[in-house]
């Protein structure tokens, strides 16, 4: 790392830095587009609530109906297991970077350290950043979805008592 500190040194110190901090970007970025999409879509099934009407096979009907609720919901829980291992790597890298920079200095002087230590926390935030809110989402939508089977799940089998 060079002697120039900025924030967006903090980010972009060099092509490992970079990398891992696209990759956390790019995560939060398609998991908040699939938030808002999936409030999109619970605030229009609220106003028209699902109803199952009597078809030949009420099975295959609530796994349709249910589909676009569980969509790239794999995608948040993903995100939210990963990206704090990803944030982490960014900090190991970090501190290897604070390493090497003693040793090529010969001297443990704050501005020889602080430069990789800084990314190092910075990578760790973002991490974080991109986690902390799939995670939320992933288990509130998850729950929002499991809750509509269940009410599916049940006026299908009342629909199939009736026949």
């Amino acid at each position: 790392m060079t002697g120039n500190f900025s924030l967006l040194n903090l980010f972009t110190g060099d092509l490992m830095t970079l990398f891992i901090s696209l990759v956390l970007v790019a995560a939060s970025i398609m998991s908040w587009a699939i938030i808002i999409e999936k409030i999109r879509l619970w605030r229009v099934q609220k106003k028209s609530p699902l109803k199952i009407k009597s078809g030949d096979n009420l099975d295959l009907v609530v796994d349709r109906m249910l589909r676009p609720f569980d969509k790239n919901l794999w995608f948040l829980s993903m995100v939210s297991y990963v990206a704090p291992f990803i944030g982490l790597f960014g900090t190991i890298w970090g501190v290897m970077d604070s390493f090497a920079s003693i040793g090529v200095n010969q001297s443990v002087s704050i501005g020889v350290i602080a430069p990789g230590l800084a990314t190092a926390l910075g990578t760790t935030a973002l991490g974080l950043i991109a986690a902390v809110p799939a995670a939320i989402a992933y288990q509130y939508f998850q729950r929002r979805a499991d809750d509509l089977y269940d009410r599916l799940d049940d006026m299908r089998k009342e629909m199939k008592t009736k026949k």
